[in-house]
């Protein structure tokens, strides 16, 4: 073993774990069992590689009738993707679909899967079948899986080796579902399409701080800045108080995730805060599909954390199946909602929204750190109990939302999105005149590099035009069951629209000019004529010196104001159709 790698497979850099013992504990397998998972049989201080997982899975396919083996998608590096569907064989029957590992390196779902399956397959607990079918997608991250390494996920305690949190191209999938880029991106949702579950857990490990809590989970927006309030309700009205209550039974200590202000002071409280689609549970939040977030505590070790999602995986399948009729109505209801606004901006709320009386944390010191040369925490290991803020939001920007968008046909990249997502549009057959809402980008910036793509940040200028649509334009209505994750992916203020992921770089593109002498005596004949450029001109002199300093930038501004048929350049190719 090398100097470098010694304290990294120690684990001595973390904490000291807090003591556990629960009833979860009668859930692993015996030595020689003949079918311990790989995990049980190296206790739980390895995970398998995912050839083992395969071959393991193979052979309890082989072994049950209950369990079916398929391919789904195919990653960047041409690996199979798997599920695994558990059932007893009556065709119709509502999903519950379970995915581990979109963060590789956070795999504690992947091995409570499978020890889950080999109960239901063939020791007794098929009766969690009987009235829900379970679809394990036991890897999603595959490729990035299978670059283990005791230097991923530092900060988590076992297994020993983990894999990376990003695919083979180095994008984070659970930042994808809104602009699907990546192969396994695109097979999740149509397999989320295929499937419609009751019921969609995604299988975390935290980052944060230390506490005494071992298994966390939360839903979109915590449930309170959900955008579809009747699958949210049933989310906190059901699933919550059923999976807290067997997680306890089982010697578990659950929470609503607990997502910290400040890591360094815990007591400043913990966020609250709306999502967008980017995200799993986001997505199923815009699509109307109940969604959870697993995000077991990182301190706590791998046996103790695998034996939680086992016990969490277990209730969920039990209250889904008990509720199914219940979750199909809430489904339905938010469906057949029609909003008329999309939050898209928000900031802290200056007061907390509630407390938790008695959160279970745990002591910290300080310490100056030779390696950062400032003052660092160090956890004790002491159980402590304190008033925790939750800190929620307020609105900052709604945007009304329009009747339709009208995208151009040449965004085949856009189109294919929408089909994707299972947005329906339809395409204009002939030229039709029509008073649009169309968007001018202001002070448009193209942003570092993130998850593969340049994202765009603008402010922006709207204004009623007449245009003439030619054949092929295509019209996305508002009034559709994906009405709302449109609005997200189309609305130019949305955080999560193609838009904001720089779907259209062509807009920043410098307008077609000529020489400056041209320039120069064209833009002082556009500022001797038209008044409210002149006023533009000279308020953005005074507040940009470089823009002030630079004679080209200056000219051809003035030009983009001038000219109205330079379509593209920013201005915003999907245009508003406005609401009656």
């Amino acid at each position: 073993m090398s100097f470098l790698a010694a304290p990294a497979t120690a684990q001595s850099h973390l904490p000291p774990p807090l003591p556990w013992t629960g009833a979860s504990e009668r859930l692993v397998a015996a030595p020689g069992d003949p079918w311990i998972t790989p995990a049980e049989a190296a206790g739980f201080r390895t995970t398998p590689r995912y050839a083992a997982v395969r071959a393991w899975l193979e052979r309890l396919d082989a072994a049950s009738p209950l369990i079916a083996l398929q391919r789904f998608g195919t990653t960047g590096e041409g690996r199979d993707m798997l599920l695994v569907r558990a059932h007893k064989g009556r065709a119709g029957k509502p999903v519950v679909l379970v995915q581990a590992g979109i963060h590789s390196g956070e795999i504690d779902g992947k091995d409570a899967g499978l020890m889950l399956l080999r109960d239901i397959a063939l020791r007794g607990r098929d009766d969690l079948l009987d009235h829900v079918d379970l679809v394990f997608v036991p890897v999603y991250n595959i490729d990035g899986h299978e670059r283990l390494s005791e230097w991923n996920f530092v900060h988590l305690r076992g297994p020993a080796e983990k894999g990376r949190e990003a695919n083979a191209r180095d994008i984070d999938l659970n930042r994808d579902y809104a602009k699907a880029d990546a192969p396994e991106t695109r097979a999740m949702i149509a397999l989320l399409r295929a499937l419609d579950p009751i019921l969609y857990v995604d299988c975390h490990v935290s980052e944060g701080f230390d506490m005494q809590y071992d298994v966390t989970f939360t839903y979109a927006g915590w449930g309170t800045y959900a955008r579809h309030r009747a699958t949210a309700g049933w989310l906190e009205g059901r699933f919550g108080p059923a999976v807290h209550a067997a997680l306890t039974k089982a010697g578990h200590m659950p929470i609503i995730y607990p997502s910290p202000i400040d890591t360094r002071r815990p007591d400043k409280g913990i966020r609250y805060s709306p999502e967008g689609p980017r995200y799993s549970t986001g997505y199923g939040d815009f699509v109307g599909i109940p969604t959870v977030l697993v995000e077991n505590h990182m301190l706590k070790p791998y046996r103790q954390r695998v034996l939680g999602t086992y016990v969490l995986l277990e209730a969920a399948l039990t209250v889904a199946a008990a509720d199914a009729g219940r979750i199909a109505a809430a489904k339905a209801q938010d469906r057949a909602s029609r909003p008329r606004t999309l939050l898209t901006r928000w900031t802290p709320q200056e007061q907390p929204i509630g407390w938790i009386e008695q959160f279970r944390g745990v002591a910290f010191d300080t310490y100056r750190s030779p390696a950062s040369g400032r003052l660092e925490q160090r956890w004790t290991g002491r159980p402590i109990t304190f008033r925790m803020p939750i800190i929620g939001q307020r609105a900052t920007e709604t945007v009304t939302l329009p009747a339709a968008w009208w995208v151009p046909a040449a965004q085949a990249e856009v189109l294919d999105r929408l089909r994707l997502h299972g947005i329906r549009y339809d395409t204009l057959s002939a030229p039709r005149t029509l008073t649009l809402d169309e968007v001018e980008l202001v002070d448009a910036r193209q942003s570092p590099p993130l998850e593969g793509r340049y994202p765009i940040a603008a402010t922006f200028r709207h204004q009623s035009v007449e245009r003439t649509l030619p054949a092929g334009m295509v019209r996305v209505p508002a009034d559709q069951p994906a009405g709302l994750l449109a609005a997200a992916l189309l609305e130019p203020e949305s955080q999560d629209s193609f838009l904001a992921w720089g779907f259209f770089p062509e807009m920043l593109h410098t307008a077609s000019g000529t020489d400056a002498f041209v320039l120069a005596a064209l833009g002082d004949k556009i500022l001797e004529s038209d008044p409210a450029v002149k006023s533009a001109f000279e308020k953005r002199l005074r507040s940009d010196p470089a823009f002030a300093a630079d004679g080209n930038t200056r000219l051809f501004w003035l030009l983009e104001r001038a000219r109205t048929d330079d379509f593209g350049h920013r201005r915003y190719p999907v245009l508003r159709e406005p609401a009656g």
